[in-house]
């Protein structure tokens, strides 16, 4: 019997890391696993793990490490029949180690950005609060300035997104991620990736997929969404 592919994706605030998931999962057929959206469905359904993680997300306060872990690897069990990719977790070494427990991971995506990049790209992002839908204003504007495509609600621009707060999420990011980064270079895991601009970075995590699973018998075929 085959096994399933598992890899996670890592980068800092507005490093392209949604865009690049979303084109993994459609073109291996990884179930595609952000915890930000799942901790934000839980919440809007009021589910035991929403109430858990709500007087966090409200206060704009990180989701402490054993919480996340109390979240996150129960839902991995739910996808145990299936290849995954994870987007947003495992955060920090707590969290990478408490997955290593459970699931040894086949490849973990690092995505090298400048800051200048993260800038420019920040400056111009927009929200839709309740979904997590992301727009850009130069790249993926909404199509009526200001509101969300599907609900017609309003976009907001988060405050850790203005360029004054983005050097200390940038500094954050980085001493957080350094030691994840470090445990799965040890493994042998970790690809790296820099860049501009997603469309010209693509190619190369494509390419890489390619090679990783068609060399080795992972079971994509189970993983698509139903």
């Amino acid at each position: 019997m085959a096994k399933f592919f598992r890899a996670a994706i890592m980068g800092p605030p507005g490093s392209g890391k949604g865009t690049i998931s979303r084109r993994i999962a459609q073109s291996f057929g990884l179930q595609y696993l952000s915890s930000g959206h799942y901790l934000r469905e839980s919440i809007a359904a009021n589910t035991e793990a929403g109430v858990l993680v709500k007087p966090y997300v409200e206060k704009g306060m990180l989701v402490p490490d054993h919480v996340m872990t109390r979240l996150m690897l129960p839902k991995l069990e739910d996808l145990s029949s299936h290849s995954w990719l994870l987007d947003g977790f495992p955060r920090t070494l707590a969290q990478a180690l408490a997955l290593n427990n459970l699931y040894q991971l086949d490849l973990v995506i690092s995505l090298n950005i400048p800051y200048e990049t993260l800038r420019e790209r920040l400056s111009d992002r927009w929200i839709h609060p309740a979904s997590g839908r992301v727009y850009n204003m130069i790249y993926k504007p909404p199509r009526v300035q200001g509101k969300d495509d599907i609900t017609g609600e309003s976009l907001i621009q988060q405050d850790d997104d203005k360029p004054e707060a983005l050097m200390a999420r940038l500094r954050h990011y980085k001493d957080v991620a350094k030691p994840v980064i470090d445990l799965y270079k040890s493994q042998g895991i970790l690809h790296s990736f820099s860049g501009t601009e997603t469309d010209r970075i693509w190619p190369y995590i494509n390419s890489l997929l390619s090679t990783k699973m068609h060399t080795q018998p992972f079971d994509a075929r189970q993983s698509q969404t139903p």
